[in-house]
């Protein structure tokens, strides 16, 4: 398996507003501590190490913010 970075979310804004939705009240350490569950869950998921690793690297590009 290899990491797909062509959009592949059939409605993209709406996930990103339940996203948005779900650290809703939320403090920052809370928030933080509920990305790194999601992460967790995604990457059991996905299950393939060297796709995982792939999402590491594509993660840790400096200057796309």
């Amino acid at each position: 398996m290899s990491l797909n970075l062509t959009p592949n979310i059939d409605a993209p804004d709406s996930f990103y507003q339940a996203l948005i939705a779900a650290h809703e009240g939320m403090s920052e350490e809370e928030s933080h501590a509920y990305n790194a569950r999601l992460i967790l869950v995604l990457a059991n998921h996905i299950g393939d190490e060297t796709t995982l690793r792939e999402a590491l690297a594509a993660a840790n590009v400096k200057g796309t913010q």
